[in-house]
């Protein structure tokens, strides 16, 4: 029997429409909570560092430390490896890793940051306890997820009501939690975590060039993602309806008055120290 971990899917993949938000991301838009925690000498470990803008980001922050980006795509680590390079970045290397397994011995690095990773996980106390043990004693586990099921906008629409409950079914059945967000502090504590700091951030679209690249990102992953193909392969929906979907999301993103607000949990929590030895 599979472990759960080995059951999960990553919902999304990582098609163009997919890559252009994973890009647009950066430490200040997504790891604002975790900054004022970094200092110039840290050692730092990115999960799921996608194309590698938010990594690039880390490793700037921390000029006389390190970073090391990690994903389960080999394709997209070398994704990564380019926008370092482009970026002239010699403080930052990358691999290819599982969060339930990492190749990394204990108690390794200052930090340990994953962005939008929890939710795609089968076991994500597993991935937090093993983000735990990579940590040096008094070093940071740093997690964000969004929420789905919190995400908002307005006007209704009904086809984009169809999208999220739609979205849920597919992230359960590849198995995932696409409410994660809600629930990063409840895995803390259930990994052994007891110095806990949460927090939540939104991302807003409204601006009329933000409603478009949203909506247009959304539509185009509607129909042509590796998400599209797992809603109509495990028979969440047909193309038609999928076609209904994305319409709804272009339309939504002409009307003036749109507006669209993303939901994030954060938990900034702190490895204990162990005890000291007797001497």
């Amino acid at each position: 029997m599979p472990k759960p971990h080995e059951t999960a899917v990553y919902t999304h993949g990582h098609h163009e429409s997919v890559l252009r938000s994973h890009t647009w991301r950066t430490a200040e838009n997504s790891a604002a909570y975790l900054l004022g925690s970094l200092r110039p000498h840290m050692r730092v470990l990115d999960i799921g560092c996608g194309p590698g803008t938010i990594t690039a980001d880390l490793a700037e922050l921390v000029p006389d430390g390190h970073v090391t980006g990690v994903d389960r795509s080999p394709e997209i680590v070398e994704r990564a490896r380019a926008t370092a390079a482009a970026r002239g970045l010699g403080n930052i290397d990358f691999a290819v890793a599982d969060v339930h397994a990492l190749d990394y011995p204990d108690d390794t690095f200052c930090v340990v940051h994953a962005h939008q990773v929890l939710q795609h996980v089968g076991d994500p106390v597993r991935a937090l306890r093993e983000m735990k043990r990579v940590a040096r004693p008094n070093g940071f586990i740093a997690v964000r997820d969004s929420d789905y099921g919190a995400m908002t906008w307005y006007p209704a629409s009904p086809g984009m009501d169809d999208w999220l409950d739609l979205y849920r079914r597919v992230a359960r059945a590849n198995g995932g939690e696409p409410d994660a967000g809600r629930r990063l502090r409840a895995w803390a504590l259930e990994a052994g975590f007891t110095d806990i700091t949460s927090t939540s951030a939104t991302w807003t679209f409204a601006a009329p060039d933000e409603r478009e690249w949203w909506s247009g990102l959304w539509a185009d992953r509607t129909l042509a993602s590796a998400y599209a193909d797992r809603a109509t392969e495990g028979g969440h929906a047909t193309i038609e309806q999928l076609r209904g979907v994305s319409e709804a999301w272009r339309e939504w993103g002409k009307r003036p008055e749109s507006w669209f607000s993303v939901l994030h949990g954060e938990i900034l929590c702190r490895k204990e120290a162990g005890p000291t030895p007797v001497r």
